[in-house]
């Protein structure tokens, strides 16, 4: 296997050293596995905390404790990891990454006590975002500036196809085997990342200049802090709908429980759409796909909670709320290009910031249901909290046109 240095800034690279279009179809398959295998254990246990609960004799409520150790894991991990890890190759760190999170989810799969799954759970969720921060990076590295967004698609197309095709099929089998299977898959699948990655991913070198110091260096970035705050406020809408898609299917169209696995393939469908068009629109234009799909959300997710009665309307809106997505590789480009030196921390804290996005939308989606407004007033809290990430997307832009304006000419 050929060994390919992987720069720090993927803008300095000369065209001669990109690899042959096979290499680059492979790595990309490489990492979007991982996606899968990371997608897959994130959302699964969403469809098996009865279960779980069954298992350990607690409440359901109690059960879902974990999803919040897991996404606690995830926004502590990304910034943490890629500090630590400012020395490391790439290519071992995305090793190292892959082994601990299939460890995790194996050890979650025989854990012996509540306590113990809810602690596996938060170390399986610590890879998360340095993974695909650092999988964005290498798969970004090796294809020309104007397709970044595209590579970087292809890797979290592994993501949205979970939400598609991993999560159903591991609930379904988790519910009718046990949901110690779906832990055990998902361990199984990261194992399998592993040996792709060590066959397909060239080595690369890592620069003098690395060190945890350069990669703290992103926090001192306006630019940095301001695209993480577009994806922790304006795209926490999706999670405010999603997270209770459920009750809205069945106490406001009033479908049949069965109907519910629709909506989440329609949703899953609209994220790997949203995925594809919006990693081509991203290389023609990174802002403009950043504030068009804030406004979008703002559209999408106001008509969800006007027509969330008629069940058709439903099934139309989930779909397109899902293409909101289309974000994502944009998001993940942007801070590629703002954090300069320090690409790893940057690209990694999108994951973490997207989990916030997760809890501030769920959070503020209970509110609003809780305080008697139906579960339909979700996508009403998504189309504002949009309308505030346009403010944050504006002050980017903003900042981005006077720092035009003052370099020399």
């Amino acid at each position: 296997m050929s060994e390919i240095a992987i720069n720090d800034s993927i803008r300095s690279r000369p065209d001669g050293e990109l690899p042959s279009a096979a290499t680059v179809i492979l790595v990309q398959l490489a990492l979007a596995c991982g996606g899968f295998g990371i997608g897959t254990g994130e959302f699964a246990i969403m469809g098996l905390l009865p279960n779980v609960a069954d298992t350990f004799s607690v409440t359901t409520p109690q059960a879902g404790y974990v999803i919040s150790a897991y996404a606690l894991g995830v926004v502590i991990g990304a910034p943490v990891i890629a500090v630590l890890a400012a020395k490391m190759a790439r290519r071992t760190l995305l090793l190292t990454l892959m082994l601990i999170f299939a460890a995790g989810n194996i050890a979650s799969a025989v854990a012996p006590s509540f306590e113990t799954f809810t602690v596996l759970r938060f170390i399986s969720g610590l890879p998360h975002g340095a993974y695909f921060g650092v999988a964005a990076l290498v798969a970004a590295s090796m294809v020309p500036v104007h397709r970044r967004a595209r590579a970087v698609g292809r890797v979290m197309l592994g993501l949205t196809v979970a939400t598609l095709l991993g999560t159903p099929l591991t609930t379904f089998f988790g519910q009718s085997l046990d949901w110690q299977v779906a832990f055990l898959s998902v361990g199984v699948v990261g194992l399998l990342t592993v040996v792709l990655i060590w066959f397909y991913v060239p080595k690369d070198s890592v620069s003098e200049e690395a060190s945890f110091l350069r990669e703290l260096g992103a926090f001192r970035r306006p630019q940095v802090w301001l695209t993480l705050g577009i994806a922790a406020v304006g795209y926490g809408g999706m999670f405010a709908m999603f997270s209770y898609i459920a009750s809205t299917t069945t106490e406001v169209a009033m479908l049949p429980e069965s109907a519910v696995p629709i909506m989440l393939v329609l949703f899953g469908v609209g994220m790997n759409a949203g995925n594809f068009i919006g990693s081509w629109l991203a290389d023609k234009s990174l802002l403009g796909t950043i504030g068009g799909s804030l406004v979008y959300n703002i559209v999408v997710l106001t008509t969800f909670s006007l027509t969330a009665a008629n069940p058709y309307m439903l099934g139309l809106s989930v779909f397109f709320v899902g293409c909101g997505f289309a974000a994502g590789p944009a998001l993940q480009t942007r801070l590629m290009d703002v954090a300069a030196d320090a690409q790893t921390l940057a690209a990694a804290s999108n994951h973490s910031a997207f989990n916030i996005a997760n809890a501030i939308g769920a959070w503020l989606g209970g509110l609003v249901i809780a305080w008697g407004y139906g579960f339909a007033a979700t996508g009403y809290v998504g189309a504002a909290l949009s309308f505030l990430g346009l403010f944050v997307f504006a002050a980017s832009a903003r900042l981005e046109r006077r720092s035009r304006c003052v370099q020399p000419a």
